[in-house]
């Protein structure tokens, strides 16, 4: 069986773009759901729908692949999950290390979705002793002493850092220099790599800060949006060449940044 340290996925070389390389894991993942219903074939505008994606991003995306569907007819659903998978290197095993078996990162060894999208979790390693030999999700774990050893020995080209902040950049260092090419990181933290070294991150945190961005906005817009028939006045038109009327009390001018900003603004 072949591993990750001898095949690298083919769409640097073909020349796809990241923002398509990013939205082919959407469409398998619609497209599976389809063929687990045994449906056929799916049009575009389907298939966008279950992506969450418009239907011109998507012909543009497949076109790359050099798959445009049938006119009238649509993509067959059981090729495209293989065109798909193909190009994105999942037709083969690739194995995966895990380092820091906390809660994430025994979560993630419990994740039943690596082994269905071909990723094999190899190994489990943590730096505390009392943790070795313990099994999790059927895998026993292993010291960080034998990092080195176990990728060399399962031939792993994909590490998962599932450390704390401060842990994450050593553990990084030794993967890299173990031949660790790809690093998929969960650790609160911007990793440094070198050339040729690709790391995607996913922090929780800052996904839900976003929402909470959003959360805060939409608040926003339901207080200053004014209620149904409770009479809201509309100020007055102010003349383009006048400053709008100043509180009681204040004074005639405005104070700029290059000091007091005459009330009336000449034309």
């Amino acid at each position: 069986m072949a591993t990750g340290r001898t095949h690298r996925p083919a769409t640097r070389s073909r020349g796809i773009p990241e923002a398509t390389v990013a939205r082919l894991p959407l469409y398998l993942r619609a497209l599976t759901a389809l063929s687990e219903r045994s449906v056929p074939t799916v049009s575009s505008e389907e298939l966008a729908t279950a992506a969450g994606v418009n239907s011109a991003k998507l012909r543009k995306d497949f076109s790359y692949l050099g798959s445009y569907g049938t006119r009238g007819v649509g993509y067959d659903v059981e090729y495209l999950v293989y065109q798909i998978s193909r190009e994105l290197g999942l037709t083969q095993d690739w194995p995966v290390v895990i380092v820091g078996i906390g809660n994430l990162g025994a979560a993630l060894a419990n994740y039943g979705g690596f082994a269905s999208r071909g990723f094999r979790v190899a190994a489990l390693i943590d730096a505390d002793p009392a943790m070795a030999g313990k099994p999790v999700a059927g895998i026993p774990v292993q010291h960080t002493d034998e990092l080195e050893k176990i990728i060399t020995d399962n031939g792993v080209s994909i590490g998962v850092i599932a450390t704390p902040a401060g842990a994450a950049q050593q553990v990084c260092d030794r993967l890299v220099a173990a031949g660790i090419t790809s690093i998929l990181n969960f650790a609160p933290t911007v990793l440094s790599v070198p050339d040729g070294v690709d790391v995607r991150k996913v922090d929780l945190s800052i996904e839900l800060q976003i929402l909470a961005f959003h959360e805060q906005r939409k608040a926003g817009e339901e207080v200053a949006a004014p209620e149904e028939g409770a009479g809201a006045v509309s100020p007055p038109p102010v003349s383009p060449h006048r400053a709008p009327p100043s509180a009681p009390g204040a004074d005639s001018g405005r104070q700029g940044p290059d000091g007091d900003v005459p009330a009336v603004m000449p034309a």
